[in-house]
């Protein structure tokens, strides 16, 4: 939409709301405090305002939020896809530092965004260096303590982290440093590494790169739900399948790629590595 003040651009999102009694659902209220305190981060996209108004008299809310050309799939497929046209190593360095930081603040501020995606980073290419931001913050829930129970039905299969996969009923902002990690595996690549069309198939692509998990480098893997006995694969060699990566970036990789959600890098650890 085309704001009438200034002439900008701005981007609307419209949710329909499920009126209670005494007005605006709390849960819509918690959702966009959240999001306004989020949009300071400069990594987050920008929440402006909230409008809300009657369509056919049912009551809608529009969320007005600052509007990016493009995303980091369009970007990415925008120079060439796949391993034969790669991106340049700094602008890797430079998204992947951009993601963890919009990452780190969401999760300081106990929100985990559970639905990381190239689809998801807008990316604002007006200026000499692109800047990338976090959007889509629609299915991050405050992970206050304790953390719930969720719907394991939540983030797009490519980008889902094992734990989730496997049927685990309380998990971390952990899951979101698994998504960085693919993203940051498919900026080096060119190529989703984890194309996974099933739960199943999902797992098991994600076992033939990194190895079956067993109890020794994931403790409690074979309690999870929705464990089975799965074929044995060895780890491959990560620095093999990554050619452009340098041995810092493998090991920021492996690092963001830990089977155990515990062990996995925070954003925070990782925007110093």
């Amino acid at each position: 939409a085309k704001d009438k003040v200034n002439g900008g651009l701005v981007a609307l999102k419209k949710t329909r709301l499920e009126m209670e009694e005494e007005g605006v659902p709390s849960t819509t209220l918690r959702e966009i405090s959240l999001l306004q305190m989020l949009s300071e981060s400069n990594h987050v996209v920008k929440l402006l305002c909230v409008e809300h108004l009657e369509e056919n008299g049912k009551p809608c809310l529009y969320l007005v939020f600052e509007y990016l050309q493009t995303d980091l799939k369009k970007f990415m497929d925008r120079t060439g896809k796949g391993p034969a046209f790669p991106l340049d190593a700094q602008l890797v360095k430079s998204f992947l530092y951009q993601l963890l930081k919009g990452t780190a603040h969401m999760h300081k501020h106990g929100v985990m965004h559970r639905d990381l995606k190239p689809q998801n980073l807008l990316v604002d290419d007006s200026g000499p260096h692109p800047l990338l931001k976090v959007a889509d913050l629609g299915l991050g829930r405050a992970f206050s303590i304790p953390i719930k129970a969720y719907t394991h039905e939540i983030v797009t299969l490519w980008y889902r982290a094992p734990e989730v996969l496997l049927g685990a009923t309380h998990y971390a902002p952990a899951v979101d440093m698994w998504s960085v990690g693919c993203i940051f595996a498919e900026l080096a690549r060119k190529q989703a590494v984890f194309p996974g069309d099933s739960e199943l198939q999902q797992l098991l692509h994600v076992f033939k790169l990194l190895g079956t998990p067993a109890e020794d480098v994931w403790p409690g893997v074979s309690g999870l739900r929705d464990w089975h006995e799965f074929p044995q694969w060895r780890a491959q060699p990560l620095d093999r399948v990554f050619p452009k990566l340098e041995p810092a970036g493998i090991d920021l990789l492996n690092r963001l790629l830990a089977y155990d959600p515990a062990a996995r890098i925070s954003a925070a650890d990782a925007m110093a590595h």
